[in-house]
């Protein structure tokens, strides 16, 4: 089997763009390309290719056929060429700009065979406000939002503060700030943002594996966010009390059938509130792609998750069991068990 893992920003997606490659960006996705890579390469007569952005030439995936790109012309050659010979080819890119939609198409159109989800999905799930509306018309709790057109740096005065203000299709806590009210100044932004209603709480993710017929859940994880008006993200812990892990898991489900079928790794975040019977939880938005809880979760479970995936795609039973339930991980990839 021959895998074709590509990661946008490691994998020469900012090629033809001078200066440093955005720092958070970077660490994500330098995480996540690790990860997913030595996992592939673990499985019986697997052959795992990746393209390499030149100025990343000390990033090492071993066992791995490594293809470093230096240029726009070469890096659509070598990306067309692999995802036309790959049996399979995965892509971990961001939401924005349509970049992770387009990077899918490219693939189909080179003739491959992906384990992203389908056009559709991905599509709305970039789309936050689309989203959202979706959750609300079926009756998933989510905070109510509206949009700032580009370059609106005036705040509506009649919205409830504080609130969150983030581009439509963000990824990586981009661009993402904290508003006290009307008053403030956010920075301006030339695209579209969603201003939405703060909802305090825990800030919680839980990942799935999907075809179309079957939605299987991983373990819930907390989030770790700055605590300042970025909220950033910083990493997470595999969810310690089972009553919250359960209503996390069970809202992400709610949310994932009220989408178009998905398929591959998806994940959602979600705030718990401190209603102990959930009445306060909500979903927050969807990640149409494999997300930074990917490092954490291969560590805390049995099973190889990239071969899980493998075998959701296909049809094939998924059985996740958890061997550390201790499990931490920071967004640059660093795992650690904390046994408090």
């Amino acid at each position: 089997m021959h895998v074709f893992l590509y990661e946008w920003i490691t994998g020469g997606g900012l090629i033809g763009e001078p200066g440093p490659l955005p720092p958070s960006l970077l660490q994500e996705g330098t995480a996540m390309a690790r990860a997913l890579a030595a996992d592939f390469a673990k499985l019986p007569h697997c052959r795992v290719s990746l393209l390499r952005d030149v100025r990343l030439d000390t990033l090492a995936y071993p066992g791995c056929d490594v293809i470093d790109v230096q240029s726009i012309g070469e890096w659509h050659e070598e990306f067309d060429r692999l995802a036309g010979a790959a049996d399979w080819s995965l892509a971990v890119a961001p939401e924005f700009d349509q970049i992770l939609e387009r990077t899918t198409q490219q693939i189909a159109a080179a003739g491959g065979r992906t384990l992203n989800a389908p056009q559709e999905f991905t599509a709305l799930a970039a789309n936050k406000q689309l989203t959202a509306e979706r959750w609300q018309h079926a009756g998933v709790p989510t905070p109510r939002g509206v949009i700032l057109a580009e370059g609106e740096t005036s705040l509506p005065i009649d919205f409830t503060y504080p609130a969150v203000l983030k581009p439509v299709d963000g990824a990586g806590s981009q661009d993402v700030c904290l508003v006290a009210s009307h008053r403030d100044e956010p920075p301006p932004y030339a695209w579209a943002r969603r201003l939405e209603e703060f909802r305090p709480g825990r800030p919680a993710s839980v990942a799935a594996l999907c075809n179309e017929a079957i939605v299987t859940m991983l373990p819930a994880c907390t989030q770790r966010l700055s605590n300042d008006s970025r909220l950033a993200y910083l990493g997470g812990a595999l969810m310690a009390e089972p009553a919250l892990a359960e209503r996390a898991s069970l809202l992400a489900r709610r949310a994932l059938a009220a989408l178009p079928p998905a398929r591959g790794f998806v994940g959602v975040d979600l705030v718990l509130g401190s209603d102990a019977n959930g009445d306060d939880d909500v979903v927050i938005e969807v990640n149409p792609r494999v997300t930074t809880s990917y490092v954490g979760l291969r560590q805390a479970i049995d099973q190889n998750l990239a071969e899980a995936l493998l075998h959701a795609v296909t049809g094939e039973p998924v059985k996740i069991t958890i061997r550390n339930p201790h499990v931490e991980f920071a967004a640059d990839g660093a795992t650690w068990v904390n046994r408090r």
